[in-house]
């Protein structure tokens, strides 16, 4: 009988709804941490790392079944890319204008306290800040896409699948990803103080709760995890953009 485990963890775990919650804890509890760390100092190092062991999970896991289950597999076809692209970034644009409507500059509005993290110089010129855009650009599109995708979609996403099926792993896994996302927005640090936006951080968390629906829609649409990937991708570049050109 196939087994989506490697033999190695066939003795610890089943795939099931207990290995997803066990990845939930060792991973998301941390992140937690230390994206709050992060936010606290100014060093965002240990974030690449834990995207690194996110988009490895699936390898270290999981057999060759087992991550052809997860969706890494060829999309059924490209045109689904594309929508896919689209769609991811149609709701970064429209989370920048519900930011600037209800809250305009203040970091109240998730993008601009967001955008504290990437450090844009006062008066930086045209030619540097698109050089330091793109820079930006590409590692939004690639890192986070990729680790949180191989995981919240993929890995732990399957795993609450194989127990109560997909419709309420999808609300699993969209609810650790948009609460995992409290520590980028919601509690925040302000001039050396921590403070928590009670309404703002719920906006913020159940826009992170519908992205995430969206992410596995075009995973099931694409037949494949890079249809999630490509949404996720597309979604941060147009935060990047609303955060370098449009705030």
């Amino acid at each position: 009988m196939k087994n989506e485990l490697k033999p190695i963890w066939n003795r610890f775990f089943q795939f099931n709804w207990k290995f997803g919650l066990f990845l939930i804890l060792i991973v998301c509890i941390p992140r937690f941490l230390l994206v709050l760390n992060a936010n606290e100092t100014g060093n965002y190092n240990a974030i690449g790392m834990v995207m690194l062991i996110s988009a490895l999970a699936p390898f270290i896991f999981l057999s060759e079944y087992g991550r052809r289950k997860i969706g890494l597999s060829k999309p059924v076809g490209y045109r689904g890319l594309l929508i896919a692209f689209a769609a991811g970034l149609g709701a970064s644009l429209l989370l920048f204008w519900i930011g600037e409507g209800l809250y305009g500059t203040s970091y109240e509005n998730w993008y601009v306290y967001i955008g504290k993290s990437y450090n844009i110089p006062a008066g930086i010129s045209p030619n540097d800040k698109q050089i330091l855009f793109l820079i930006m650009a590409l590692v939004g599109m690639t890192f986070s896409p990729i680790g949180e995708e191989l995981f919240f979609r993929g890995i732990v996403h399957s795993s609450f699948a194989n127990s109560i099926g997909e419709k309420y792993a999808s609300v699993v896994d969209s609810s650790a990803f948009s609460l995992t996302h409290i520590s980028h927005f919601g509690l925040v640090f302000i001039a050396g103080n921590w403070d928590f936006y009670t309404i703002p951080a719920l906006i913020w968390v159940g826009a992170m709760f519908l992205v995430s629906l969206l992410f596995i829609q075009f995973k099931k649409q694409t037949g494949s995890i890079l249809g999630a990937i490509i949404c996720h991708s597309a979604f941060n570049l147009g935060m990047i953009y609303s955060i370098f050109y449009l705030l």
